[in-house]
């Protein structure tokens, strides 16, 4: 079973209109509300591939209902905690080829609740071959809170694949204990280690990649966008390149990239099928108009088309 955690889950609410006017009513018989966070949109990726998957998470109020609901109605199995304050909204309107968000900071996750969760995650990782950790951590959770889960998991022999940013990221590669697989894109990575990166240099990326920072995390996967990515697997590297596809919503490419990942890890596929199903979920994705969804025939459709090389070790470029 893979378990999918989300600590700051949301109702995501998108507004398309075909002018935003200022200072005054704008209306909309168009609105879509989706049970949203980074961890649920793996979650349904998921779930459209026929993986074993439960949630998990924190949520609260009538907007933790609504999520909850949302995923039951989908037959998607859940085991959150609940939290006293209400989950958060973030709000997207879609205006004149532009997208404006408004994303609440959401609830504030008590010591106790914390407590609740924990004791929850570790009954939930017993029973779990693989764990997804995406996206921010809610208001009152320690910054090192994603190393505790971590290690928690890893205490079981669980394999954890973490897509986080900023200061959690970096709390989790500090840490005693080692996530199997992280997921930066390059502004995430030039974040973390102060440096800025190009596609048209691989080979500095690759030198980054193998600082000691990164000692120990099995799986490294960089995405590159439309450019595919550069991964690290142990000591050795892989540039995966992509077919240039008609995109109509990217929203959620990287979770689904996660998804794949893990699906395909749960399935026991070779290195270069795990890089090649990843890129096609976020690929499939891409080409949905709801978030966090894939159609299995654009899957299998990219996945024939990707390539994956491997960097000789005799020189930085790849083989063909």
């Amino acid at each position: 079973m893979i378990v999918t955690v989300t600590m700051n889950p949301s109702i995501d609410i998108s507004y398309p209109l075909e002018k935003l006017k200022l200072d005054t009513v704008n209306r909309t018989d168009q609105v879509s509300k989706t049970a949203g966070g980074k961890g649920l949109n793996v979650t349904r990726v998921i779930h459209d591939l026929k993986g074993d998957v439960l949630a998990t998470g924190v949520l609260g109020g009538f907007h933790g209902a609504y999520i909850s609901e949302e995923l039951k109605k989908a037959g998607i199995k859940q085991a959150f905690t609940e939290i006293q304050e209400e989950s958060r909204d973030s709000i997207a309107i879609l205006h004149e080829g532009n997208q404006t968000e408004i994303l609440e900071a959401g609830p504030t996750v008590s010591e106790a609740e914390q407590q609740a969760f924990l004791e929850n995650f570790q009954e939930l990782v017993k029973e779990a071959e693989i764990v997804t950790i995406s996206g921010s951590l809610a208001k009152g959770l320690p910054l090192n809170f994603y190393q505790r889960l971590v290690q928690l998991a890893e205490e079981q022999v669980v394999k954890v694949l973490v897509d986080t940013s900023g200061e959690s990221l970096r709390q989790v590669l500090t840490g005693e204990h080692k996530p199997f697989l992280i997921k930066p894109n390059l502004e995430e990575l030039e974040a973390l280690l102060g440096q800025p990166f190009s596609i048209d240099d691989l080979e500095a990326l690759q030198r980054a990649l193998a600082q000691p920072l990164f000692t120990g995390v099995e799986w490294i996967v960089v995405s590159l966008g439309k450019d595919g990515a550069l991964a690290k697997y142990r000591d050795s590297f892989y540039r995966v390149t992509i077919p240039t596809i008609k995109t109509v919503n990217p929203v959620g490419s990287g979770d689904a990239t996660i998804a794949g990942f893990a699906y395909g890890l749960s399935q026991k596929m070779s290195v270069t099928e795990l890089l090649k199903l990843c890129m096609a979920a976020g690929m499939a994705n891409a080409q949905e108009v709801r978030t966090g969804h894939v159609n299995l025939a654009n899957v299998d459709m990219h996945f024939e088309e990707i390539n994956v090389r491997k960097a000789s070790r005799t020189r930085s470029a790849f083989e063909q």
